[in-house]
């Protein structure tokens, strides 16, 4: 299993970039839309999780040196969606909106493919490599 980079790693540099190319330079001046109200949704788990598991695993909580689990996203992406989209706005005047959660959820799933591509590019590469039919 490749080592995951934390705070070198490739997606996480990438989506903290666009992250702040939008929020600085795109939305300002982008009409209500995507732009404006879901793309920076889409980074949470690339932006937010590498940092979190370099701190879990500094603390102990986090014994391999991986990247990101399935378990570990899902788990993620379900404590910040609850927290940003429900308990928040419980607290404040802020609203939840599901599509929040949609967009988390999709950079999840890329994240998670990203992430741990080195899987399904072998079962790949098995699958090419297995005769289409059955040799006698």
């Amino acid at each position: 299993m490749p080592r995951f980079h934390y705070f070198r790693d490739a997606l996480f540099l990438t989506a903290c970039m666009a992250y702040g190319i939008n929020r600085c330079f795109i939305k300002p001046h982008s009409l209500p839309g995507f732009m404006m109200f879901h793309f920076n949704d889409l980074w949470l788990i690339p932006c937010a999780l590498p940092p979190v598991l370099w701190l879990h695993h500094r603390l102990g909580l986090r014994t391999q040196d991986g990247p990101p689990q399935p378990l570990e996203i899902a788990g993620h992406l379900v404590f910040w969606s609850l927290l940003f989209e429900w308990i928040i706005p419980k607290l404040t005047h802020a609203s939840g909106d599901p599509a929040d959660v949609a967009a988390y959820a999709l950079g999840a799933i890329i994240a998670g493919m990203w992430w741990n591509r080195h899987r399904w590019l072998a079962a790949i590469r098995i699958g090419l490599n297995t005769p289409l039919t059955p040799s006698r």
